[in-house]
């Protein structure tokens, strides 16, 4: 049911996202192009926005809320953001599961030694 609801969202924020983005002017044909911003790799902005979704705090109902959009996802397009926020879902989730497995590995470990 969760997974259903998490989809649910993150469809309707796809479509939401998609549906507010105003069209860019073009630039002028003359304007020269400057950016003072340092080149920023793909792969390691998408990565950071993975390990932002990862580190959020799911709501009383268990849902990691999509919005607001972390500040480490904000460059992203909306198709890259989403997918960046289904795999920090599941970094989460894996981390959730490796932490407990540790959890049981120390109790199973402590009853052994008693």
């Amino acid at each position: 049911m969760k997974t259903r609801t998490t989809l649910a969202t993150v469809a309707l924020l796809a479509a939401a996202l998609t549906a507010c983005s105003p069209e860019a002017p073009d630039p002028e044909p003359n304007a020269p192009a400057t950016s003072s911003a340092p080149a920023v790799d793909p792969a390691q902005a998408r990565q950071d926005c993975v390990d932002a979704v990862a580190d959020l705090e799911p709501n009383d109902e268990g849902e990691v809320p999509s919005e607001p959009v972390p500040d480490a996802c904000a460059d992203l397009s909306s198709s890259d953001y989403l997918d960046a926020y289904m795999d920090g879902i599941e970094q989460s989730n894996q981390q959730g599961i490796d932490d407990l497995q540790d959890a049981i590995d120390k109790a199973s470990q402590a009853a052994e030694d008693q």
